[in-house]
């Protein structure tokens, strides 16, 4: 078995030495950005994809610049590093990578500015986040999404989580599955870790940027593909939380959860109580597609084992 390995303070090393001293500025005050990607194990070819990792890339890029971060390493450096952490390690399993630019200095103030700032990434073994088969159970939080104006919401930075934390425990403590949180407006916003789309008479419907959400690498993806493969109509625009209860299917997206359908929202059934048949449909081709079983979509995926070359997105 290879020995878990990360990529920490500019070199390859084992994981257990990947340590954080006790006063870096990013423990002590979430100063911090992150990605996660997914490596998606296909057994029959034998091989792990990482999922879109130039998009992931570019979106830790822009998080790090909202954030007064400075990343040292190019974008191609980046993809390297990753499939290198991926190869390293050697899983033959679904994983998670998880990149992250922080403020590494060992110091005390609240402040963004004049602190030095690192790269990280490690990877984890990740299986399935939320049931993709039977659905999850979702519950309105009374934790409303972080505003724009207080925490950037489209940047995925660690001290923002704590929002998310929040909302995902108060729903699974009550019985959920999983939070769908309202921005400061009343209006849906995503889950703790999801994007939502609901479909209403044929069209799929997702709230816009402006709503504070975060901008979904697998929401556009599974967008991309109700249009291209099922002739989908998609919208973007505000929705109350009680249309939610009216809605034909919900699903959520993320990198953890995958495409995975809404069965009931606050106890109101969607539908008919199970997941709907056009979020599956949508699930199933974009899990054939993350896993190298559909050649058009290739590109997407850089293969880790049978060929490292980094795949432009």
């Amino acid at each position: 078995m290879a020995t878990p390995t990360a990529f920490f303070e500019g070199q390859f090393v084992p994981l257990e030495q990947a340590n954080i001293n006790i006063m870096t500025h990013a423990f002590n005050y979430g100063t911090a950005v992150f990605e996660g990607v997914r490596g998606n194990w296909n057994a029959d070819q034998n091989d792990l994809y990482l999922f879109k990792i130039r998009d992931h890339v570019r979106r830790i890029r822009q998080s790090a610049k909202i954030m007064r971060m400075g990343l040292k390493y190019s974008d191609d450096e980046i993809c390297e590093i990753l499939t290198e952490v991926a190869r390293r390690n050697d899983y033959r399993e679904d994983v998670y990578l998880r990149p992250m630019v922080y403020k590494s200095s060992e110091v005390v103030g609240v402040r963004m500015h004049d602190l030095a700032d690192d790269f990280l990434v490690f990877v984890t073994p990740f299986g399935a986040y939320l049931d993709p088969t039977q659905g999850a159970r979702c519950a309105t939080s009374s934790w409303r999404r972080v505003d724009d104006t207080m925490i950037p919401a489209r940047a995925k930075v660690n001290g923002l989580y704590v929002n998310n934390a929040m909302a995902k425990t108060e729903a699974q403590l009550n019985g959920f599955d999983e939070a769908i949180m309202l921005n400061v407006d009343g209006h849906v916003s995503e889950g703790s870790g999801e994007n939502i789309v609901m479909i209403r008479q044929g069209v799929l419907i997702t709230p816009p940027q402006n709503d504070n959400i975060l901008e979904g690498i697998t929401l556009e993806t599974a967008l991309y593909v109700a249009e291209r493969e099922f002739g989908l109509r998609i919208e973007r625009r505000s929705i109350d939380r009680s249309e939610l209860y009216i809605a034909d299917e919900i699903f959520m997206t993320g990198t953890a959860a995958h495409v995975t359908p809404v069965t009931e929202v606050d106890r109101v059934p969607i539908g008919d109580g199970r997941p709907g048949v056009v979020s599956m449909q949508i699930q199933e081709t974009y899990f054939k597609a993350i896993t190298g079983q559909l050649p058009q979509y290739r590109d997407w995926l850089t293969p880790i084992y049978e060929d490292a070359k980094v795949v432009a997105s």
